[in-house]
């Protein structure tokens, strides 16, 4: 007889384990959604309370986490194709708990904890995110927003891309960032979600006002023309956490953090602009003549000086220039076009820059005083982006002589050139951390030609610490982007961050409130 109870009391204990890990069944309806569930592992089932007369969703929800490889919350859900809006107003029910507890607006690819998946994330603390994981069973990456604790969220998919609006207020929610590209293919799950961030505890947010408007495929949607709009990012090397430092309408380009680590420069409409680290309110550094600066600028070793690239004068086609960090009058450098300068030498005596002439785009030094230029690279085919290494040893740059975009180095005056690795991607735009021990750079698919804008891109990063020997390359980030992005040197003074221009597309379009 004790074996017996023994036996049962093992098999109760099995179910009951069981019953821990597995999904729940798929649920009745609830509002506009078809059902609610459990993803992932929870030691509390979740629940969904739906008031008809408030048009409120209650949801409760336990889990570890929704990060890295696996996620584990309460989801309600309804399955679409093609277009999707969903927008809510949100709010925890408790101030205690995980500061990192998350209510959530989903699109999901499935039910499996480790589905491809994009989320507009509102952390209890009031840090507001755009999460995705753009491959099954791949880590979760995230954009974070400038704006903390807003009231009403939207998470939008237009085309095989994801973004983010958010609203402060009631109001009706403004683009915040993003525009990732993630693969949810056919149909896909939509809804609502609830993480505790604590596996042995359950917490409540509330979604009211909650919209969702989604268009099959095949339907005729209402959308006019693409309104592009530039994003200001910053991304940690270590976690790979991207920041919306900036958005705005139109275009801009190819930012420069300055050595200080107080600003960012870039170029809008032929002018350079500084923008204050927290600011929204660039300004606009007077350049003289100078009015159609292009995306090649740089700051000088002492902080003192800003070389820039312009195509006001003459033929038309870009020069090289300096003038004072702080505006002022260009005192011409190159005296052949084109000419786009990409790096300063540490000593500060000389500049880098890439000038077509014969046909040959190569790339050649100058003395930063003005003076004759020097002729580096000879061979067929492309050479650009030519960047010193902080210890002066180097010259990186890109060149396509073996057929396609590779990443070189050469010595200073062009001797001992030499591939830094070989990959089937084109790879542009070579820049060295400050402390010298990464590269990062910008690349291409294996079917794209130049450097053109709105792409599919990557941010690759790769060690040149000589004390290590695993020179693995590392993906820092995927974007839209290419041209503009990431043209000129854009480390932080520290090392630790890099700044980038990510784009969006965004169809004209009336959304519902």
């Amino acid at each position: 007889m004790r074996k017996l109870h023994a036996l049962l009391l093992i098999a109760v204990i099995f179910f009951a384990l069981g019953s821990l890990v597995r999904p729940q069944s798929a649920s009745a309806p609830v509002g506009i959604f078809e059902g609610h569930i459990d993803v992932g592992t929870v030691l509390h089932a979740g629940s969904v309370d739906y008031d008809a007369a408030k048009r409120t969703y209650t949801i409760s929800g336990s889990g570890e986490n929704m990060w890295l490889a696996a996620d584990a919350f309460q989801f309600a859900w309804k399955k679409i194709s093609g277009e999707v809006t969903l927008t809510a107003d949100i709010s925890f029910l408790t101030t205690t708990g995980n500061e990192h507890k998350k209510a959530v607006l989903m699109l999901r690819q499935s039910l499996d904890a480790d589905s491809v998946y994009a989320d507009v994330a509102l952390h209890a603390s009031g840090l507001t995110s755009l999460q995705f994981r753009d491959e099954k069973g791949a880590v979760t990456h995230e954009i974070q927003s400038k704006i903390s604790a807003p009231k009403r969220l939207r998470i939008a998919k237009r085309g095989d891309y994801v973004y983010m609006s958010l609203a402060a207020d009631a109001g009706d929610p403004d683009l915040a960032g993003g525009w990732v590209r993630i693969p949810l293919q056919s149909t896909f799950y939509v809804g609502l979600g609830v993480c505790s961030h604590d596996k042995d505890v359950v917490e409540k947010a509330v979604f009211s006002n909650v919209v969702l408007t989604d268009v099959a495929p095949g339907s005729v949607a209402s959308v006019g023309k693409l309104n592009l709009y530039s994003t200001l990012e910053t991304v940690e090397i270590e976690s790979t956490d991207r920041r919306v430092a900036y958005l705005a309408p139109g275009r801009f380009e190819a930012p420069n953090w300055t050595r200080d680590g107080k600003a960012f420069l870039f170029n809008r409409d032929g002018h350079i602009e500084r923008l204050a680290i927290g600011s929204d309110k660039p300004m606009t550094i007077d350049t003289g003549f100078a009015t159609r600066c292009n995306n090649d600028h740089g700051i000088s070793p002492d902080s003192t000086q800003l070389a820039i690239s312009d195509n006001s004068q003459g033929d038309r086609e870009s020069l090289v220039y300096i003038v004072p960090i702080a505006g002022g009058t260009p005192r011409p450098i190159t005296q052949k076009s084109p000419s786009y300068w990409h790096g300063w030498s540490t000593d500060g005596k000389t500049l880098a820059f890439v000038g077509q002439r014969n046909r040959d785009f190569d790339i050649y030094a100058i003395p930063a005083a003005g003076g004759e230029e020097t002729r580096l690279t000879t061979a067929k085919g492309l050479d650009d982006g030519p960047e010193y290494s902080p210890d002066g040893k180097y010259i990186y740059f890109n060149s396509e002589r073996t057929g396609h975009m590779q990443i070189w180095r050469m010595k200073p005056d062009g001797s001992e050139q030499e591939q830094v690795f070989s990959d089937d991607l084109n790879n542009w735009f070579p820049h060295i951390s400050p402390d010298g021990q990464w590269m990062v750079f910008l690349t291409y698919g294996a079917d794209v030609t130049g450097h053109p804008e709105n792409k599919d891109v990557m941010l690759r990063l790769m060690s040149l610490d000589p004390k290590t020997t695993d020179k693995k390359i590392t993906v820092l980030a995927k974007l839209f982007g290419g041209q503009g992005t990431i043209n000129v040197p854009s480390w932080s003074p520290d090392s630790t961050k890099l700044a980038f221009v990510s784009y969006m597309l965004v169809p004209e379009e009336k959304m519902s409130k």
